[in-house]
């Protein structure tokens, strides 16, 4: 699993704690905040939820060929602002670990086609991973991207608005989800690589917009589902609470959604319930509805997505 946090923390929760999944590691990337920052974060988070033996590793700390950029604006300059229940980490710093070696061994530990890869930050990590190691993809059952945002009538998700006034496809310039800007050119050596892309389900913001933390799920998230409004929690939840609650207010702010924040990172998790255990997972794919998707790369409109529709009956590919 590679990270950049906030909303990576719910996604590490629902990694952790499904009773049919196994986190086999986390790389962090650099994302919401500089490297150290993410990394810092994700120890303290696996502290919060009592998890603090998964492995874990510092990968890249800026794109392929382009300076980092940063989302203080969502995420506040720790990259998890927004609660002061955040622990102190439990857990050392990881001395001398590669996380792209990490990635590679983790993933050929476990039977050919059964351990998935989930990206939910910059993809840097996971483009150095299949070009270094090309032989990780056809092991793997698949690869699950949070990133993306297509627009133009794919779906009928809430589009965010520009000042509240026109509407925008992207989160972080009006036609780039943040995910993909960060690193435009390891998305597109991901998407454009033929053995992966059949093996790869993208979660772009047109599918997170459908699943809206409003008040009644931060409700639930503070108390429970038989705890009554009103009292005593636990302290993890309050941090969860606090945490969503400051995403809320940044996500209405900066991505003109005032509805309740997306929870992006969580639903590129769930892609994997849909391929584990005898109770799977179900969703509406459209009868396997496929797209070849394309990533802009120019400066005028970088991390821009467009999605093809292709017919597999021709033998074509897409994600």
């Amino acid at each position: 699993m590679s990270v950049n946090i906030l909303d990576d923390a719910f996604a590490i929760l629902l990694a952790t704690h499904h009773p049919r999944l196994k986190l086999l590691g986390i790389s962090t990337v650099h994302g919401n905040a500089p490297l150290a920052h993410v990394t810092e974060n994700t120890r303290s988070i696996l502290t919060a939820i009592g998890k603090p033996y998964i492995p874990y590793y510092a990968g890249a700390a800026r794109p392929f060929c382009r300076e980092a950029v940063h989302a203080p604006q969502y995420h506040g300059e720790s990259g998890i602002d927004g609660t002061d229940l955040l622990p102190k980490a439990s857990v050392p710093p990881v001395e001398n670990g590669n996380a792209i070696l990490a990635m590679r061994d983790a993933l050929l530990s476990q039977p050919a086609g059964k351990a998935w890869l989930v990206a939910t930050g910059a993809l840097t990590n996971v483009a150095l991973l299949f070009a270094i190691f090309p032989e990780v993809v056809e092991h793997i059952a698949g690869l699950s991207i949070m990133g993306g945002a297509i627009g133009n009538g794919f779906n009928d998700a809430p589009l965010g608005r520009v000042r509240g006034e026109r509407e925008q496809v992207g989160n972080f310039t009006p036609w780039a989800e943040f995910n993909i800007y960060c690193d435009p050119e390891a998305a597109k050596s991901i998407f454009s690589n033929p053995a992966l892309a059949p093996k790869t389900t993208l979660i772009p913001l047109d599918i997170t917009h459908l699943v809206l933390a409003t008040k009644p799920v931060q409700d639930k998230l503070l108390y429970g589902s038989s705890n009554p409004k009103g009292n005593e929690t636990s302290d993890v939840r309050r941090m969860f609470h606090d945490l969503l609650v400051f995403f809320a207010h940044t996500y209405a702010d900066v991505g003109g959604i005032p509805e309740g924040p997306p929870l992006h990172d969580p639903l590129a998790v769930a892609v994997v319930l849909c391929d584990v255990g005898a109770e799977r997972l179900d969703f509406n794919n459209r009868n396997r509805e496929r797209f070849t998707v394309d990533v802009v790369t120019d400066e005028i409109r970088m991390g821009r997505n467009f999605a093809y529709r292709v017919d597999l009956m021709l033998g074509t590919f897409g994600v």
